[in-house]
């Protein structure tokens, strides 16, 4: 027999090769599996016979609930099976399953389409140091805008229906990825101002004038409020988000409508 032959029918490359290839096969059952920690099982509008809704899981099934020890010293478990406490802004267009939503009320706050967002912690994100991630200028002086870059404060912002919807006066940065994130714009409402988060990804800036295609000038109104006025929480960010990307449909009713 030759080097490496077991017998005159296996040999040691024979034997790795198969070795690898059911290692090969349980590593893709464990990722698969592992991806499974959150989103599942999916919720159906079916019902099973006991009248509950059918609980999707696919092969392989959600794995046992696995315990992370935050940074902060909070405990949480995933998959945790908890379900939203958000109330559905919507009812089905048709009375069949899986059928579109059509927002109930305002369509820009029933939270539903491009304008969702996910039940994140209530709270700010923080960096290594334990400092709040992001936060406005004002409470990170040793940060400042690049003299390469135009300055937003003091410009007005302009919504997508060329209206003025209020000023910029203050920028907010992410002291971890050192970038800005938000910009602070005072807005008018009844009986004074208050101030708004413009995420820097739905502005665009010129020297001139800050441009928001996403909602109408009179919209910036009710954009999601910060409960900390130099702090905004994860939960605060999917808010502010999904209404800036809820008004990419449901700003005007013509954004509602097909294209052809």
């Amino acid at each position: 027999m030759e080097t490496g032959a077991i017998t005159s029918y296996i040999d040691v490359a024979q034997i790795v090769l198969y070795v690898f290839w059911v290692f090969f096969a349980g590593l893709i059952y464990y990722l698969h599996r592992e991806d499974k920690r959150e989103g599942y099982p999916l919720e159906s509008d079916r019902t099973d016979r006991s009248g509950g809704r059918v609980k999707v899981q696919g092969w392989p099934s959600v794995p046992e609930p696995k315990t992370y020890l935050l940074r902060d010293g909070r405990v949480v478990h995933s998959p945790n099976f908890r379900g939203s406490n958000q109330p559905l802004g919507g009812t089905p267009s048709v009375g069949h399953l899986g059928a579109p939503l059509e927002p109930n009320g305002d369509p820009m706050l029933a939270a539903i389409g491009p304008g969702s967002y996910a039940d994140r912690a209530d709270l700010a994100d923080t960096t290594v140091e334990g400092d709040a991630r992001i936060v406005p200028l004002r409470v990170a002086p040793s940060l400042e805008v690049s003299g390469h870059d135009p300055d937003p404060r003091g410009l007005p912002v302009i919504g997508a229906d060329g209206a003025v919807a209020g000023v910029v006066r203050d920028l907010w940065v992410d002291r971890a990825e050192v970038l800005f994130r938000y910009l602070e714009v005072e807005v008018p409402v009844p009986g004074g101002s208050r101030h708004v988060l413009l995420p820097v990804n739905f502005s665009r800036i010129d020297t001139r004038q800050v441009k928001v295609r996403s909602i109408l000038a009179a919209q910036f109104a009710q954009v999601p409020a910060t409960r900390n006025p130099d702090a905004v929480t994860l939960l605060e960010e999917d808010k502010i988000m999904g209404y800036y990307g809820g008004g990419t449909l449901y700003a005007t009713p013509d954004r509602q409508e097909p294209l052809l």
